[in-house]
């Protein structure tokens, strides 16, 4: 988990028109809520803020606020589709020592068994973790399964003090036989395997 101490300016500002200037100034427009609290809009330093979230989605940053410093998580972050800046960022408001509920990326490790192939059902698990100790990833390893093999949510094991929020029966990862060249073959012809190939002679 990284924690970065970012820039925030009071916005007093707002509209389309507004927003654009902003951006053109080198600035990302962003929304701080959470605690009950009412909204407040902030302006980011764009090149902080594009180098704190290459740490992840999940790191913390510490905003520095004319009334003080204030942890935030992203939220949601609205990229431009075509050119390369922040449009918007959504900050949550965090404490230290609260429980967040965060997707972590999964990092799987090992490789299965030969002649199988590895399916990835999930990419991330929903856990509620310290807001400061959100892990970077979680690990899951397949080293040495067989094929029919599968994980699910439920059997992974998760850095200390987190809770699964994910349905535990959830998929992560399955391993199955891999496809033979008679398969691949019968596949790219679009024709079913032969009666003689699919079942043994009679006797």
């Amino acid at each position: 988990m990284s924690e970065v101490r970012l820039t925030a300016e009071t916005r007093t500002e707002f509209g389309k028109g507004a927003s654009r200037r902003d951006r053109r100034a080198g600035k990302v427009p962003a929304v701080l809520y959470g605690h009950g609290t009412d909204p407040r809009h902030v302006n980011l330093v764009h090149r902080e803020f594009g180098r704190a979230i290459k740490g992840g989605a999940n790191t913390v940053l510490t905003l520095a606020l004319e009334s003080g410093d204030e942890l935030a998580l992203p939220k949601v972050v609205v990229r431009h589709p075509l050119r390369d800046y922040y449009e918007h960022v959504d900050l949550i408001l965090v404490r230290r020592g609260e429980k967040v509920t965060v997707d972590v990326q999964l990092l799987v490790t090992g490789d299965a068994a030969s002649g199988t192939l590895v399916l990835h059902d999930t990419t991330t698990l929903s856990v509620e973790v310290d807001a400061l100790a959100i892990p970077d990833s979680i690990e899951v390893s397949i080293a040495g399964l067989d094929a029919g093999s599968q994980i699910l949510a439920g059997q992974v094991e998760l850095p200390e003090g987190s809770v699964l929020i994910t349905d535990p029966e959830a998929l992560v990862v399955a391993v199955q036989a891999a496809p033979t060249e008679g398969d691949l073959e019968a596949e790219g012809s679009g024709e079913a395997p032969s009666a003689e190939a699919a079942e043994p002679a009679a006797e």
